[in-house]
């Protein structure tokens, strides 16, 4: 557990929770801290309320859409204060009156007394015209709270739809309602959104884990927590093995001395390239020159040394065969490896995987294993090497860094399997393989099998080719620089999305390609940006 202690300590990682813990400990927290629940709802909705009026100063004009749970009561707060205000406000009831209960039910006849008896429309077959009808500003989702797991009733799936379809900006309360907080799951495709899609979303005491990754992204729009004075006592109560990365500790990384030369900085031997893809290894081996490597190898099919070389003399060349490259003297020096951009599926590529297993057995170097390295890697005439009792004894150095079709080949099982819990599946194949896994996508996750990191730097612009290659020599550059590879790997995908952001805040996300990270990487890794 030592490793939990020192990532709770580290200043740039906020503990993040499952709806589960929440629900189950936020009331005794709360009781702990001397507040009721019900002071707890109207804290919430003046919070929501206060944010919604610094992002939408000009709004005259509210839709509540309030379910019959406490997320309902916290509209309700919302509904009185924008009243109690001058706001033009109307209420949906999804459920009948009567349904209403506890802390909501307080919520709701505070708003009566208050005078919006004729502001509010209750339960009936109208409900969707209504919200067509609403020609106001602000929509607020209050119909599910963080409690909601499953699959929408389709009722509810159309509700959803027609408040996405408005032309009102949306604020979701704790959590857009169809999300769930655990997993970050969205029922549907792409072409059927079963999620309020928000433009801003606040949510309430701690960060919920499902809202910082995967599918999430398409529906929390801006995300603001709102703690309640209550964030500090809740992360002191409950300890999590899942922390959101904000920022990164750069400055971790070692100083140069006067006298210090390429040797001291280490060489990293880069594998890749096969027939026809030469950019993939190339794009990852400048990326760790950029990010402080001394000295890069690389590995690749003889067809494609030009392409790879050009304009790049600072690469050094290796054996391209598993034979010749295992007795090389560049292979035996090398510090560290990273295996797969543009490697390909053939034989050749194969040798230099059971290569590298057998490396991995025999040395305590790291390997970064990327592309299709991973695919291999789940053949099963590679998985009794894994699964031999030499390895499974070995603390082995692997980082590995799938995209989620990459992660279910890895795991056995379909892409939509690793979509529904993200968590889940990077857990687990850190677990499977002895090894560090990053799971590529939105809110990328990095877990050594017992924690888990939620990257938040990035953007859609880097939906590009070759990005994960740019990733992969950051890794490699970095875990040659730091003791710890699981914080190596999480500063690597820090500064790479963070490089991403750079470029898109100067020029836009439309066109941005992999080799525009290189000049930003190189300035965030001297601390200049």
């Amino acid at each position: 557990m030592k490793l939990v202690r020192s990532l709770s300590q580290n200043h740039s990682l906020t503990s993040v929770y499952s709806a589960q813990q929440v629900l189950e400990n936020e009331a005794q927290v709360a009781q702990d801290q001397g507040i009721s629940l019900y002071d707890l709802m109207k804290s919430a909705g003046e919070a929501a309320f206060k944010a919604l009026l610094i992002e939408w100063p000009n709004v005259k004009s509210v839709f509540i859409v309030a379910g019959k749970g406490n997320n309902g009561g916290d509209g309700f707060v919302v509904a009185l204060l924008a009243y109690q205000a001058g706001l033009r406000v109307n209420v949906q009831l999804t459920c009948a009156v009567e349904q209403l209960k506890g802390d909501a039910q307080l919520a709701y006849q505070a708003m009566i007394s208050a005078g919006m008896t004729s502001l509010v429309l209750y339960d009936n077959a109208d409900i969707i015209k209504s919200i067509k009808n609403f020609d106001g500003d602000i929509i607020v989702d209050a119909l599910f709270g963080i409690g909601f797991k499953g699959v929408l009733s389709p009722v509810m799936q159309q509700l959803i739809l027609v408040i996405n379809q408005h032309k009102a900006a949306v604020l979701s309360l704790d959590v857009p309602s169809g999300l769930c907080a655990t997993t970050g799951f969205v029922s549907g495709d792409s072409t059927e959104e079963q999620a309020i899609i928000a433009q801003l979303t606040i949510t309430f005491i701690v960060y919920k884990q499902g809202l910082l990754t995967g599918k999430a992204a398409n529906f929390v729009g801006k995300l603001q927590l709102a703690d309640l004075k209550l964030s500090k006592a809740f992360t002191t109560l409950n300890i999590s093995s899942i922390y959101y990365q904000q920022q990164a500790e750069i400055e971790n990384l070692p100083r140069r001395l006067a006298c210090h030369h390429k040797g001291d900085s280490g060489l990293l031997l880069a594998i890749g390239a096969g027939t026809g893809m030469p950019g993939a290894i190339r794009l990852a081996s400048e990326a760790a020159l950029r990010c402080g490597v001394g000295l890069v190898a690389v590995s690749c099919a003889l067809e494609n040394q030009n392409m790879v070389f050009s304009g790049r003399p600072e690469l050094m060349l290796a054996p391209c065969i598993a034979e010749d490259l295992a007795n090389s003297s560049v292979f035996i020096k090398a510090n560290a490896f990273v295996l797969g951009p543009g490697l390909g599926l053939d034989k050749r590529a194969k040798a230099l995987l059971r290569l590298m297993i057998k490396t991995s057995i025999n040395t305590n170097k790291t390997i970064v294993i990327d592309a299709d390295a991973l695919t291999l890697l789940s053949h099963d005439s590679l998985n009794d090497m894994i699964k031999s009792e030499s390895f499974s004894k070995q603390s082995t150095k692997w980082i590995l860094t799938p995209h989620p079709k990459e992660a279910a080949s890895l795991l056995g099982c379909n892409i939509e399997n690793i979509k529904a819990d993200r968590f889940a599946a990077v857990r687990a194949i850190a677990n499977k393989y002895n090894a560090i896994c990053l799971l590529k996508g939105s809110g990328t996750l990095i877990s050594d099998g017992k924690q888990i990191v939620i990257n938040s730097s990035g953007n859609a612009g880097m939906a590009s080719g070759g990005m994960g290659d740019v990733l992969s020599g950051i890794i490699g550059a970095l875990a040659m620089q730091q003791p710890d590879n699981f914080n190596a790997t999480c500063t690597a995908a820090y500064i790479h999305g963070a490089a991403a952001d750079i470029m898109v805040s100067r020029n836009g996300q439309l066109g941005l390609l992999a080799s525009d990270l290189f000049l930003p990487l190189q300035q965030l890794i001297n601390g200049k940006m």
